[in-house]
């Protein structure tokens, strides 16, 4: 997998290498081919994905995590697979922007480092750019269920476990 990191926040020291595992532990779960693949993420602060989120969701404040996909891929009926995508001419998946003051508030309030956090929150990512979402109930327990799956090869634990 080609990831193209953008470090805006210094803070978020090496995350390329964070972001290469957890891309590559998506994909490589689902069975495509990391390297033929294209990710660009933006590690920023608070201020920065608050901007982004109102500006592309309508809403004014941060979050942890943002994706862009490069195209919908998304399944039609509620608990289906989405459509994989198919290695071409441009074979860029999307964006993903993460904030750390909340990845590192998240982490700290769950009791994780925040190296599994961030990891989670790529992987989580990385799923909205292939068309997986949260938005209904047999999609969101795909989504959760294959997160908790890519995170236990990664020797992360259940992140939706309590």
């Amino acid at each position: 997998m080609s990831v193209d990191c953008v470090v805006e926040d210094a803070r978020w020291g090496d995350i390329a290498a964070l972001a290469q595992t957890a891309t590559d532990a998506a994909l490589d779960r689902l069975g495509l081919e990391p390297s033929v693949f294209e990710i660009s993420i933006l590690a920023c602060d608070d201020t920065r994905i608050a901007a982004l989120n109102e500006g592309f969701r309508g809403k004014p404040q941060s979050t942890n995590v943002l994706s862009w996909p490069s195209d919908e891929r998304a399944a039609a009926i509620d608990g289906e697979m989405p459509l994989a995508p198919q290695p071409g001419p441009d074979n860029a998946l999307g964006d993903i922007a993460i904030a750390f003051e909340t990845c590192a508030k998240e982490a700290d309030a769950a009791g994780k480092s925040l190296r599994d956090h961030t990891i989670h929150l790529l992987v989580h990512g990385t799923l909205h750019l292939l068309g997986f979402d949260h938005e209904r109930d047999r999609d969101a327990t795909l989504m959760e269920g294959l997160e908790t799956e890519i995170l236990g090869k990664l020797g992360l634990p259940d992140p939706y476990r309590d």
